[in-house]
């Protein structure tokens, strides 16, 4: 069963080696749920830095020019992602292999993103290992490296090795990431702030995982003015309620009145931060009947009160 939150996770480094022609959509898909868990957190849950190999500046496919906080052979960290995206083939050198096989020994993890487990793999690091890489590449991909379980799927979580095909995947793997170290519940957070409410509905489950989970947070994201028992909500999920609450607990480690209330709130705070309506219309526009039960249920879910957090006060934490 997984976890609901998870505060005390402690802060995690992560670096992104960029390579020239890299993926701006694939680089901003990966680094700004990073950004928003922070925001959502109340503190430095993550920290980030851009590498290249020798410390350049980066310049990627669309001629956006980053520029290197260091280089890969000074750094060390949790994560380190290769990101070569477009003509990475060009990077699949010897002293790429050599220095991505050093950072191994520096990472806890390592990761390939969009064509990045082409260059993980050249350096032997996906050996006996299951992997994917941009759907485009990976009949080659596949010939190139008979030793590496290729699969074609979105992401694939083998050990301490991670791979995903593109920029879609990046943001799918980095809310597996947030959920895996901060809980299931600032990874809803931070989804909910990049995808509309009917993606759920529409496309595969980025909210959360379960078919069954993502239709009843649909409908729960659908239902947030007006908001519908618990039953009725597993019954346009196509599940008895004793079933959703089982799967929604297996999944996201809590119940679906938690989960309910906690899409409920995320709703009041976006209107608290980003309109001028009182405290008594969002409360309406968010299922409360009046504005003190709303301000309590506030509180308590983000340590802050509405009026507080309006006037320039900090969220204290998930809760």
């Amino acid at each position: 069963m997984r976890n609901w939150t998870k505060d005390t996770a402690a802060l995690q480094q992560i670096d992104v080696l960029l390579f020239d022609a890299f993926s701006a959509h694939c680089l901003a898909n990966t680094v700004e749920p990073l950004r928003a868990a922070n925001t959502f957190a109340g503190r430095q849950a993550y920290a980030w830095r851009f590498l290249t190999l020798g410390g350049a500046p980066a310049v990627s496919s669309s001629g956006m020019e980053v520029r290197a906080h260091g280089q890969l052979g000074d750094c060390s960290g949790d994560l380190l992602i290769a990101m070569p995206s477009y003509d990475f083939l060009r990077h699949a050198t010897v002293a790429t292999a050599r220095a991505l096989k050093s950072a191994a020994r520096r990472y806890k993890r390592l990761a390939g993103f969009d064509t990045g487990a082409w260059l993980l793999a050249g350096a032997g690091l996906l050996d006996g290992r299951r992997a994917t890489i941009h759907w485009e590449e990976l009949g080659r991909f596949t010939e190139a490296f008979p030793e590496v379980q290729a699969e074609r799927t979105r992401q694939v979580w083998d050990g301490n090795r991670i791979t995903c095909t593109g920029a879609l995947a990046a943001f799918d793997t980095m809310m597996e990431l947030i959920g895996e170290q901060h809980g299931a519940a600032l990874r809803l957070e931070v989804a909910a702030l990049f995808m509309a409410p009917e993606a759920t509905e529409t496309q595969d489950p980025i909210l959360v995982r379960g078919k069954s989970v993502a239709r009843a947070v649909a409908v729960m994201q659908a239902n947030l003015e007006a908001p519908l028992p618990i039953a009725a909500v597993a019954r346009k999920a196509g599940r008895s309620q004793k079933d959703l609450e089982a799967r929604m607990k297996a999944e996201l480690g809590a119940t679906p009145q938690a989960v309910y209330r906690r899409l409920r709130l995320i709703q009041a705070r976006k209107l608290v931060l980003e309109t001028v309506l009182s405290v008594s219309e969002i409360a309406l526009r968010c299922g409360y009947d009046d504005p003190s039960a709303l301000t309590r249920a506030f509180k308590a879910e983000f340590g802050v009160t509405p009026r507080t957090l309006r006037g320039g006060g900090q969220i204290a934490h998930p809760t």
